[in-house]
């Protein structure tokens, strides 16, 4: 029960942090400041990760029955710490220094980690149970 609880807050907090950068996301595309860098991948990531921040926000009631979306959060989130990292060393060879390095590579490690360690148990399903139809929301 503790572990489910401490996975919920960690929902919260990290669906918080994504969900925030919609402000980010918005405020890039209303001010058009994406097209004085050329910078066309900044709103394209930052509309990802407010989606995935508003689902992990919806998988804090119940995280056993999200457990592929908060596996999906934990994975893109090693996945883009680890991209950060080739790009800190590719800088770094080159001369350079990313703006943001270490500390967004240690954010998002952290997040992966944590959200892997406390990934939900994989629920069995019944022995010989049919495969049923995807059930849609009922009015």
């Amino acid at each position: 029960m503790k572990r489910e609880r401490a996975l919920q807050v960690v929902l919260l907090v990290v669906g918080l942090f994504y969900s925030f950068w919609g402000y980010l996301l918005f405020d890039d595309l209303w001010h058009a400041r994406w097209l004085s860098g050329h910078s066309d991948v900044m709103p394209m990531f930052l509309s990802l990760n407010t989606a995935l921040g508003i689902c992990l926000l919806v998988a804090v009631k119940q995280p056993a029955r999200h457990r592929s979306l908060i596996a999906y959060g934990a994975w893109s989130s090693l996945a883009h710490g680890f991209t950060m990292t080739i790009m800190s060393a590719q800088a770094a060879a080159h001369g350079m220094h990313r703006k943001d390095s270490p500390q967004d590579i240690v954010i998002f490690a952290v997040i992966g980690v944590t959200l892997l360690a406390l990934l939900p148990a994989k629920q069995p399903s019944p022995a010989g149970a049919p495969i049923s139809a995807p059930r849609l929301a009922e009015s």
